[in-house]
């Protein structure tokens, strides 16, 4: 797969495969391209060039009645979290229940309500608007509404971005939580190693338009590859593998 800005090649001849059931992390420096990455794995950004499967299907010749009908097996939390400031938490997390489905109004928030459950809000939490939650709990909402539909394949774009050292840590936790419960696939894109050395089974290192590296943490932490050294055996990332 490519992807072109213009002049600009985010991704060359780019070629990766997600396993059905893990936990992949997309890390890399800046602007190489990791949320792009995601964007185009999530159905939301087409590739220049190539082909991108998602569950198996071959989505860049789909027609739109398929897009949306794959599109309820994908879930995604952004980085900013993308609530909708005009509404409470609860009506933010049934979103995607009235786009995808029939259900009625009431089943649609008794959904919610488990949803918000999962992610460890209360019932009082979905009466409150975005404006009114601490950035942990904004986070929280948000994956209520990635997962309202129990999605195959769930897409994080850095999500224990902003939060203090515990509440990453509990997210993290959340995270590996819904995984066992809901038996999703999960790509995350972060630069968090705390983060990194507590939930991803595999990383994937991209740089200069493409995959410098994949592999588990332990490898990549072993690893004698410049560019994996660069990344992946500075002081910060030690202190993370010792506190893991």
């Amino acid at each position: 797969m490519t992807l072109r800005f213009g002049s600009k090649v985010v991704h060359r001849n780019l070629d990766l495969s997600v396993r059905r059931g893990e936990i992949l992390a997309i890390v890399g420096g800046s602007g190489s391209g990791k949320s792009t990455l995601l964007r185009v794995m999530a159905m939301l950004q087409s590739p220049s060039a190539g082909t991108v499967r998602v569950l198996g299907n071959e989505v860049t010749d789909m027609t739109m009645a398929q897009t949306l009908g794959l599109r309820r097996c994908i879930g995604v939390l952004f980085q900013n979290g993308a609530l909708f400031g005009g509404m409470s938490v609860l009506e933010n997390v049934g979103i995607p229940l009235h786009e995808h489905t029939d259900l009625s109004a009431r089943l649609i928030n008794e959904i919610s309500c488990v949803k918000l459950a999962l992610v460890r809000l209360g019932s009082d939490d979905g009466s409150l608007h975005p404006n009114q939650l601490s950035g942990g709990m904004h986070k929280r909402a948000a994956l209520a509404r990635a997962i309202a539909l129990d999605p195959e394949l769930l897409f994080l774009d850095e999500p224990t971005s902003g939060l203090d050292p515990l509440s990453a840590a509990a997210f993290d936790e959340l995270i590996l939580e819904l995984k066992a419960t809901l038996g999703p696939t999960i790509v995350i894109v972060t630069h968090d190693m705390d983060s990194l050395w507590r939930v991803a089974d595999r990383v994937i290192l991209l740089g200069e338009a493409s995959v410098l590296a994949e592999g588990t943490m332990r490898e990549m932490a072993e690893s004698r590859d410049p560019a994996v050294m660069e990344f992946f055996q500075n002081p910060r990332a030690h202190a993370a593998q010792v506190s893991a």
